[in-house]
């Protein structure tokens, strides 16, 4: 400091005067150091070069730059009442420190407990337990899925097998109706919030299915590495969504959509896709004890690899000759063809009328087929079969909502077949299998129709008026039939009904993350006017809790300030933010830790219910 003060000319650069003091700037000597022709020729300018840069300043170099993840209200909310609002998102940008972001993920009280069976619904007098202590009920819970997962977390650590989602896409066009200023980051915030929780949930060889479009996949993916671990990322699965569209950007149509999948850390030598082939088989005269498939007689290694495997096969039934191919060879060799031959192991052109050959063909015997396991292809949703491809479009999903409920009571809903082909490739029966976007329920009712124990959340309306309805149409219920003696049970027979052989039956239990200051939240994004949220202030002073800081008295002064910010622009957006920050986020669900306390008013049956969900965890 002295040096440069020292000069007059670098003092005037690199010093300001004020007051009679002179203070250095900082950024001015960095400026000039960090200048391309400071030490031009020197190893020395290009250290610490590489990173993110503002202006030409990295990041080091300015202080007053941070990278955070924020807490905006996609912690809270998903940003919509009805899956059809495209409202603006209402920041409240309130800064959460760290103890209150832990109480707001503390576990919750659980109300409105309903056991639905084929005998209709009843009431909820017990949690059914394995001798290990784990929960053996399927659960539809309705609340903030974020808030459900944390509460999941008690007894569901390290147990659920499969996670699928279908969030929202952010395309603008689903339900994530985000102000667009904020849409891209507050969507990668929302996803990682809920993808953290969730990878607690999953067992160490448990694997979960986010499924995406191309509009946020690539970002997604990097998030998803850093929550899971790029080393458990698996594979990016494909849909096909349509056949070609002529009305679409640069005229090149986009007919999939994606499937990140990740493990929890299972070892990539575990046989997480290795299943039992399902194939087809012939049965004929000639071979009445034993059906048979056929497949390649060639491998793909060459005939300079394996000489004894290059020579003509002859077929002694006409003499055809089949020279081998010059880029693979024989999977049979010279001295072992006869063999086969007597055996009848290699079919050729012309044996059977119902298979038209070019080649001569192995055959396989069931019996040789029966324990032996395949690997799965990463395009397992959409093998070439015309049949299958047709069932997995979105219309697939939309024909089963109609069929069961008559219209069209949700948009987009996913196809059981879908679903069916994930759970089947990743689960055995009795797995515990989770979808907390479950919309219309198509994973619980696929996961209850194989036998998988499963838990849904949704925190929309439609929970109780389409997902449990579904679900409970899943169930079934008994009816005696005119001219029956005997009840039989009327279920939904549609979707993979029919494939997986469902006759009907077994139970689920609803419940609802019990709701306080959520309630207000609810009521201030739904007010439609100033007149409408002066009522709510004066409701929400009397009744909520509100945050440390706020006084619950109603000044006259503010009053009229808050009517004069009605009358600006935007003026009802800003009264709701300004109302909203009054709440204590804390409060949004009534955490489990004050279930005794009376100004929540739990009953004695729910709180007995909580104690026997929660176990010793509480």
């Amino acid at each position: 400091m002295r040096l440069l003060l020292g000069d007059a000319d670098i003092k005037a650069k690199f010093f300001d005067e004020i007051e009679g003091h002179w203070i250095f700037n900082t950024n001015t000597f960095i400026n000039y150091i960090s200048d391309k022709s400071f030490l031009a020729d020197s190893y020395t300018r290009f250290r610490n070069k590489i990173g993110l840069n503002i202006e030409n300043k990295f990041l080091p170099e300015r202080g007053e730059v941070s990278l955070v993840w924020p807490y905006k209200d996609c912690v809270l909310e998903g940003g919509q009442t009805k899956e059809e609002e495209k409202r603006k998102e209402i920041f409240f940008n309130e800064i959460l420190v760290q103890d209150e972001i832990d109480r707001l993920f503390d576990p919750k009280v659980l109300t409105g407990w309903k056991r639905h069976t084929v005998d209709g619904e009843a009431e909820v007098t017990e949690i059914k337990r394995d001798d290990k202590g784990v929960i053996q009920e399927n659960l539809l819970i309705k609340g903030n899925n974020l808030l459900a997962l944390h509460t999941l977390k008690t007894q569901f650590r390290g147990k659920v097998k499969l996670i699928y989602i279908d969030p929202p896409y952010n395309t603008g066009s689903d339900s994530f109706g985000y102000n667009d200023s904020f849409n891209h980051s507050t969507w990668l915030t929302f996803m990682k919030n809920r993808l953290e929780v969730a990878g607690e949930l999953l067992k160490a060889d448990g694997v979960i299915f986010i499924h995406i479009d191309d509009q946020e996949m690539h970002y997604l993916k990097l998030v998803a590495d850093d929550i899971f671990g790029r080393d458990n990322f698996i594979a990016t699965v494909p849909r096909k969504t349509r056949s070609g569209k002529s009305d679409v950007p640069y005229k090149l149509s986009q007919d999939f959509d994606w499937m990140l999948m990740y493990t929890k850390g299972a070892s990539k030598t575990d046989t997480l896709f290795e299943r039992t082939v399902k194939r087809k088989y012939y049965k004929t005269p000639d071979f009445p004890d034993d059906e048979w498939r056929l497949t390649d007689l060639t491998t793909q290694r060459t005939i300079y690899e394996r000489p004894n495997s290059n020579f003509t096969l002859v077929n002694p039934r006409n003499g055809q000759e089949f020279p081998v191919n010059p880029n693979r060879c024989w999977g049979v060799t010279k001295d072992s063809v006869d063999e086969y031959l007597r055996k009848g192991k290699i079919v050729f052109p012309g044996d059977y009328d119902f298979h038209d050959l070019k080649r001569p063909a192995m055959r396989v015997f069931k019996s040789e087929d029966r324990g032996k396991k395949a690997y799965v292809s990463s395009d397992f949703l959409n093998q070439a079969m015309d049949e299958l491809l047709k069932s997995m479009v979105n219309r697939k999903g939309t024909d089963e909502i109609v069929e069961l409920f008559g219209e069209k009571v949700f948009s987009y809903p996913k196809n059981e077949g879908l679903i069916e082909r994930i759970i089947e490739y990743t689960t055995e029966e009795g797995d515990i299998v989770l979808d907390f976007h479950v919309g219309s329920g198509t994973t619980a009712a696929v996961a209850h129709k194989m036998n998988r124990q499963w838990i849904a959340v949704e925190q929309m309306d439609y929970a109780k008026t389409i997902t449990m309805e579904r679900l409970k149409k899943v169930v079934g219920k008994k009816i005696k039939a005119e001219g029956k003696l005997i009840e039989e049970i009327d279920y939904d027979t549609g979707g993979i009904s029919e494939s997986v052989n469902y006759q009907g039956g077994g139970a689920f239990i609803y419940c609802e993350l019990m709701p306080y200051n959520q309630v207000f939240m609810d009521k201030i994004q739904t007010a439609q006017s100033p007149e409408a949220l002066m009522v709510l202030w004066r409701d929400i002073a009397e009744n909520s809790f509100l945050n440390w800081y706020v006084n619950a008295e109603i000044p006259e002064n503010a009053v009229e300030d808050f009517i004069e910010i009605g009358q600006g622009e935007n003026g009802l957006k800003k009264q709701k933010k300004l109302l909203m920050e009054l709440l204590d986020k804390n409060q949004l669900y009534v955490n489990l830790s004050e279930i005794e306390d009376e100004d929540f008013d739990v009953s004695t049956e729910d709180k007995a219910l909580n104690r026997a969900f929660y176990d010793d965890a509480s």
